[in-house]
């Protein structure tokens, strides 16, 4: 049997995509119609007002500053939970013992929402962007420390050995052998990080700050300007796809230039 996974060509991948974002496009069409009949201001949420409001907004420069924050506390949160992260995660993957020790404790947090610690963030650290980043980080970290251990496990014993019999250095394994031999897996964790912490942004946006989409959300409901909420919910839909195609295309480019090697 072919185990291969079958592959699309790039034009056919393309028309398949556009496919099924027509069909969502068509179900929310189907289901703003579905609903005007009952709640009377459903039409405010159809397709063409948001899409005409977002372009409103984006040529009126209504949500640079915005766009810009949080994708700030984006990269923050991402940067912290990286350099975190990867260093722990390469430690449980070199250290059977260590992982077996902290394997309860990790489990045990990485299972609570980041949410839940608002609270006890805006205490620590005050009103502003540092609680927002506090959670991010917190959110994003597990994906990256498990990813990262997991890559480490899974390279060769014999390039370790190879290593410390020509007297390698514990610093020139780690640099050499181990970071590059498990760079697929953490860029793997970092993607699923990037889709954590973009889902976990809009509520933390919530949380006391002047700007960001999701404070953007709020202003919108209390102005109920309901046609503009939906197209900032469509805005944050397109900059999440950007994100994690962008990240998709950085492994594809570490794995076809590890390949070519």
């Amino acid at each position: 049997m072919n185990s291969k996974r079958k592959t699309f060509p790039i034009r056919q991948r393309l028309v398949l995509s556009i496919a099924g974002l027509l069909v969502l496009l068509l179900l929310w069409m189907v289901g703003v119609s579905m609903l005007k009949n009952n709640v009377a201001m459903a039409g405010m949420f159809a397709p063409g007002i948001a899409f005409s409001s977002l372009y409103t907004l984006i040529a009126d420069n209504q949500l640079t500053l915005h766009t810009l924050m949080s994708l700030k506390r984006v990269g923050v949160g991402l940067f912290w939970a990286l350099l975190c992260g990867v260093p722990i995660g390469l430690a449980i993957g070199l250290s059977r013992r260590l992982a077996t020790s902290t394997s309860g404790a990790f489990q045990f947090l990485r299972m609570i929402s980041p949410l839940s610690w608002m609270p006890i963030a805006v205490m620590l650290f005050g009103i502003g962007d540092a609680p927002i980043y506090f959670l991010l980080s917190f959110a994003a970290v597990w994906p990256i420390v498990l990813n990262t251990s997991a890559g480490v496990r899974q390279l060769d014993p014999k390039w370790l050995m190879l290593a410390h019999s020509l007297s390698a250095t514990r610093t020139e394994i780690l640099w050499r052998i181990v970071l590059p031999g498990s760079m697929s897996h953490i860029l793997t964790g970092l993607r699923l990080a990037i889709g954590i912490v973009w889902i976990i942004l809009v509520p933390c946006e919530m949380l006391g700050v002047s700007s960001g989409l999701g404070y953007f959300i709020l202003d919108t409901r209390d102005r109920m300007a309901y046609s503009e909420l939906m197209a900032v919910i469509v805005l944050i839909g397109m900059l999440g796809f950007m994100l994690d195609t962008l990240a998709q295309r950085l492994h594809r480019h570490w794995a076809r230039g590890r390949s070519t090697h």
